[in-house]
């Protein structure tokens, strides 16, 4: 069984309906319990990372969350979920996130051409860095639908696959069995529900 993390920052409908239309056991719970004994989890997110990042300490899902990475457990954070999984964020002021994979969150504007608007927003082709199980289902140059304004840094040796828009945005990264999914797998159609099929195997 997957567990979506409910903290109140998430497209959790959507999200769960990708999965069972899969044939994939999925709950959306805020239960400590339920989540530790889940077989996979998966951290959604919409919103600040400030806001976001607030709601899962209040919740006590932050020393939860590294447990569960300490214990190997998967875990897939999606949108903004993956940004929490960076040390810190630089949206609107400073904040410290999971920690789990190494680099930071920072801002499109200012590092990209002035002829490309932000949020990036649409579909954008996957360039496939490094080889892993997550890729069981897709192939290079396969398209992911996007929606950001900020983009995760200094992770390369994490990045398994980026999108070009103007730089290159760290699309899928990985540290362990934690995963983060910068655009909307749920949201991309058949590929992207491949990677959630391919998630839930490993």
């Amino acid at each position: 069984m997957i567990a979506i993390i409910d903290y109140g920052c998430g497209n959790l409908f959507s999200l769960s309906s990708s999965l069972r239309s899969l044939g994939i056991e999925c709950k959306i719970t805020g239960d400590k319990d339920e989540i530790a004994s889940a077989d996979r989890i998966i951290l959604p997110g919409v919103g600040a990372f400030g806001d976001a990042a607030q709601k899962l300490r209040d919740c006590g899902m932050v020393e939860l969350i590294r447990k569960l990475a300490d214990e190997s457990k998967p875990i897939l954070g999606i949108c903004l979920g993956m940004q929490l999984l960076f040390e810190r964020s630089f949206e609107y002021g400073a904040h410290v996130g999971l920690g789990l994979i190494k680099g930071y969150v920072g801002p499109l504007e200012g590092q990209i051409p002035e002829n490309l608007k932000i949020p990036h927003m649409g579909w954008n082709k996957l360039n496939l860095a490094k080889s892993d199980p997550i890729f069981k289902y897709i192939e290079q140059g396969d398209y992911m639908y996007f929606v950001h304004s900020f983009y995760a840094k200094g992770c390369v040796e994490n990045t398994l696959a980026f999108a070009e828009y103007g730089v290159a945005v760290p699309a899928i990264v990985k540290s362990g069995s934690v995963y983060g999914m910068q655009f909307h797998p749920e949201k991309s159609g058949a590929k992207g529900l491949a990677l959630l099929k391919a998630f839930a195997e490993l």
